[in-house]
């Protein structure tokens, strides 16, 4: 059955092309956790469901494999029941059926009985389903990929890391200087140093510095060196950044940061190889390739006049960007376990996360879904943060102790209200839907953060097919979700993704606030 599966798989990847020649998006999942931690990262791609078939979800299937090859197999954990859950396609996305005697489902950590249609926006973003106690799967739109890059020391197969890996391979061996731009977190350095190592320039220097950690009065001397006497303290000559890199590559991190006067001799160099030491007279002239990287807005800095330019034009020799975390949610098992491996190993304790068969995982499935509904706003570095906590608050313990590590997904600030009003056609889906989401569903606060009339809010959630009232809701669902939130219908009503009033009206609980209260 498995080898079967296997071959299914392939033979589905190859086909599917669009029609335009590029490839087919397909709902894919990717194994978050798992009691044995070698099958974090599987994938299963669903293609059978992109055909109109049903997909069963249980202990023996699908059929999950590496992603850079190897034998396909279920997910079977005895813990998990054999009476599956179903997915299905939806003209909205895909229903998730789970009968009340089988599977134990929960989606978004909250538990599931009956059914449940997962939006299309949800799909793109990802889906967290915990099956069973330990089990964590993402369920994610995404292009199948014809060869994976090298991973060039980078951790994760998502789509984004993939593209990622992509331009660094294209630009590694270009005589350009590259700008790396992302969030903080996100793995800079990382990936221009994974450029140097694949570059022609992989056997000479690697200098790094961090602009941020020079102080302005000795920036200078710092990049650009100095020679004897250039000033007070300099009491034997200096060699630089540049010079200490000369045939090899320099990253300059933070490069937002440099020193107006430090600008100005980046921009020399850039354009003719050269430079003059602090104090001295003799020119210098170096072969270095320039990698910089920056989470500022060096246009803006631009416009107010604390960054030159011509120096922005010349490091942008190629621009690249590293994804956010929250845009590669498939990675965060792969290198949630990673960092765990490391530090749980500074305590001799690696071995914990290799579960024996049938018992189960150090990692329990809340505490991994938790960390993967996180929106990681420091990134990989927050990340690896969070993996260090757990990993000396669960010292000797049986099971990983969640004190200290980051909240589900903390409530969302409401946005600005726009200012004026807005004619309804004005308003997209994609908005409409953050809006609610951002407000937690309350009427009143997504049509003012939309600068919207209530009325006109109302109209746009009737016309759009993302989105489903309290009453479309399975009573299932509703049980579940209310009982999972401890009879709080505002936390049941974020859970299901409906108005908190609308959720009050369908149970006949009292309606709460009226519609002139701030809240709704």
């Amino acid at each position: 059955m498995v080898t079967a599966l296997a071959d299914l798989e392939t033979q589905s990847r190859s086909s599917l092309v669009a029609a335009g020649g590029g490839p087919a998006r397909l709902l894919v999942l990717t194994v978050l956790s798992h009691p044995e931690a070698r099958r974090v990262g599987d994938e299963a791609w669903l293609a059978g469901l992109a055909a109109g078939e049903p997909v069963a979800l249980s202990r023996l299937e699908p059929a999950f494999a590496p992603p850079r090859g190897g034998a396909a197999w279920p997910l079977a954990d005895p813990a998990l029941s054999r009476r599956a859950a179903t997915l299905e396609r939806h003209p909205q996305g895909v229903r998730l059926r789970v009968p009340a005697d089988g599977l134990k489902v929960a989606v978004a950590g909250a538990p599931l009985v009956g059914d449940r249609v997962l939006q299309a926006a949800e799909l793109a973003e990802g889906v967290v389903l915990t099956l069973g106690r330990d089990v964590v799967l993402l369920l994610q739109d995404a292009a199948p990929p014809r060869e994976r890059p090298a991973t060039l020391g980078l951790v994760g197969e998502s789509e984004a890391v993939q593209a990622l890996r992509g331009e660094l391979l294209r630009v590694a061996g270009a005589a350009v200087p590259v700008l790396l731009r992302g969030e903080t977190g996100t793995g800079k350095e990382l990936a221009a140093a994974a450029l140097h190592r694949h570059s022609p320039r992989r056997a000479r220097p690697w200098v790094p510095v961090s602009m941020a950690a020079l102080s302005p009065s000795t920036a200078l001397s710092s990049l650009f060196g100095h020679v004897r006497g250039a000033f007070t303290g300099a009491v034997a000559d200096h060699e630089g950044c540049f010079a200490q890199a000369d045939t090899g590559t320099l990253f300059l991190d933070e490069v937002g940061e440099a020193p107006v006067e430090v600008q100005t001799m980046l921009l020399r160099v850039l354009e003719t190889g050269s430079f003059v030491p602090l104090g001295g007279r003799t020119t210098r002239t170096v072969d270095v390739r320039l990698l910089a990287a920056t989470d500022a807005d060096l246009e803006g800095m631009v416009e107010a006049g604390r960054f030159r330019s011509a120096l922005l034009h010349r490091l942008e020799g190629y621009r690249l960007r590293v994804p956010a975390l929250r845009e590669r949610r498939a990675d965060i098992g792969r290198l949630l376990y990673t960092f765990l491996r490391e530090e749980l190993g500074h305590f001799g304790e690696a071995d914990r996360l290799d579960a024996p068969a049938g018992q189960g995982a150090w990692l329990p499935g809340s505490v991994a879904a938790r960390l993967a509904l996180h929106p990681w706003p420091g990134n990989v570095r927050e990340l690896r943060n969070a993996a260090r906590q757990l990993a000396i608050a669960s010292r000797g313990q049986a099971t990983a102790q969640a004190d200290g590590i980051p909240a589900e997904r903390p409530a969302a600030a409401t946005p600005a209200p726009v200012s004026g009003r807005r004619r309804a056609g004005e308003v997209e889906t994609p908005e409409l839907i953050a809006a609610l989401e951002a407000s937690g569903w309350r009427i009143g606060a997504a049509a003012r953060a939309l600068g919207l009339a209530r009325s006109s809010l109302y109209m746009l959630i009737d016309r759009c097919p993302d989105i489903r009232k309290a009453s479309e809701v399975p009573a299932a669902e509703v049980s579940a979700a209310v009982a999972a939130a401890g009879g709080d219908l505002e936390q049941a009503a974020a859970h299901l993704r409906v108005s908190p009033r609308g959720l009050r009206l369908r149970l006949g609980a009292p309606a709460g606030p009226g519609p002139r209260d701030p809240d709704q």
